[in-house]
């Protein structure tokens, strides 16, 4: 998945010498590809303090310096356009209904360029119309479809392994256009 801040970056010029935000951080992949693809400062949120010692440590082996925050992304309290690009795999709403579109919502609110978000392929119609219609999307473009198999890791995983479509988005919030 790292992969997407490449294409983010040749293809858009989203990440070097940007302000860039990895909503979600977990143990901090995102952020990390975005601190070596020369971005000028890198912001990991997340709510899990586990994740986030993961993520201080993996970005300190690769001597990576990122600003890591422990928050809940629907409570970070940002007002305006506080970073350039917001990069995430947010929860894709299987457990809590809507969590993707709230990180999204959030992730329009305080990016002045673009945001990259993975969504669940089976839920593309309503991210198009819901970005574009009520989260303030100027665009909404699919860029890619990936498949992979995810395997049983949590309690509430029924199965053993399940196949799933992810699509990448690429967002650019209204006022991007507007050149506010």
């Amino acid at each position: 998945m790292r992969h997407f801040l490449f294409w983010a970056e040749n293809s858009f010029g989203d990440v070097s010498n940007k302000v860039v935000a990895d909503f979600g951080c977990g143990c901090g992949t995102l952020g990390a590809a975005a601190a070596l693809l020369g971005a000028e400062q890198v912001i990991g949120i997340d709510v899990d303090s586990e994740s986030l010692e993961i993520a201080s440590l993996n970005a300190e082996e690769l001597e990576l310096d990122i600003n890591f925050i422990q928050c809940d992304v629907r409570n970070l309290g940002w007002r305006g356009h506080i970073v350039d690009t917001v990069v995430m795999n947010p929860p894709f709403g299987t457990r809590k209904k809507g969590a993707d579109m709230d990180f999204l919502s959030v992730a329009l609110k305080v990016a002045s360029q673009a945001v990259y978000s993975l969504h669940k392929t089976s839920t593309r119609d309503h991210v198009k119309r819901a970005a574009l219609r009520d989260l303030g999307a100027s665009s909404a473009e699919v860029l890619c479809e990936l498949r992979y198999d995810v395997p049983q890791m949590y309690k509430f995983h029924k199965k053993r392994e399940v196949d799933i479509a992810v699509d990448l988005w690429r967002f650019v919030p209204k006022s991007r256009e507007k050149g506010i």
